[in-house]
């Protein structure tokens, strides 16, 4: 325990030092917010659908944390290329714990983004249906940063450089986040891509903070919080089974 909590600290200050990195996540959130969420209101309110900010601010908090969750793990290159990592490496305790201390790190690094986006979309005029469920909302922003955590983890431990980061945001992470429901409604979608996007784990965590921050939903809350559950137990495990075959 005492290991990954370690772990998970280094994790957070590697964050709280690096002011840029903080800027440069938060840029593409806020692109997305304020282009699409005042841009495309009129169209969205002209089609009866309510306001765009309060649908679209959810899906830019989730749009964070999968994007901070994921890259967390991809920085095992930087350790690795570094030095880091095998210093880490040489530490009298299993590879699994080292794995799970980063990947609590990573999630939490993530969740604090999340936190960070919604307190500038609550600026930017988004208001929940009920204040009291922000708390609820937290679970998901936790469990959505754990899954991709744990799935970047296994992404960082398998690729060998940084020539394949570029292949794996353009095949992996982008159709994850533009499949998931998070600029559009899930509702009434051709069944193909229906069946699609109730294969991404993202589409639950992002309908579970539009299920308590706005009070619509395309699954039932306790369905999302089951799915999201079962993908972090899921994830963490492959990931965890990268970690102990990394070679340095």
């Amino acid at each position: 325990m005492n290991a990954i909590y370690i772990l998970w600290l280094r994790e957070l200050k590697r964050y709280s030092r690096s002011r840029a990195m903080v800027i440069a996540s938060l840029g593409q959130p806020l692109l997305y917010l304020l282009v699409l969420g005042f841009g495309l209101g009129p169209v969205f309110q002209k089609a009866g659908q309510g306001s765009y900010l309060q649908f679209v601010a959810p899906g830019v908090v989730g749009m964070s944390v999968l994007f901070s969750s994921v890259f967390s793990g991809i920085g095992l290159l930087w350790d690795r290329q570094f030095g880091f990592l095998k210093e880490t490496l040489v530490a009298p305790v299993p590879r699994v714990v080292v794995m799970i201390g980063k990947t609590l790190g990573g999630a939490t690094v993530a969740t604090i983004q999340g936190l960070l986006v919604l307190a500038i979309c609550l600026i930017a005029g988004f208001r929940p249906v009920n204040w009291a469920t922000l708390p609820l909302a937290l679970v998901f922003m936790i469990l959505t940063a754990i899954v991709f955590a744990g799935l970047g983890m296994a992404i960082g431990s398998m690729l060998q450089d940084m020539q394949g980061f570029q292949l794996i945001m353009n095949f992996l992470v982008m159709p994850i986040f533009f499949l998931s429901g998070a600029l559009f409604p899930l509702k009434d979608l051709p069944s193909v891509l229906s069946f699609i996007t109730r294969l991404d784990p993202l589409s639950y965590g992002i309908d579970g903070l539009r299920s308590v921050l706005i009070g619509t939903s395309q699954f039932e809350p306790l369905l999302s919080i089951a799915v999201l559950c079962g993908a972090a137990v899921l994830f963490v495990a492959f990931g965890g089974y990268s970690f102990s075959r990394i070679q340095l």
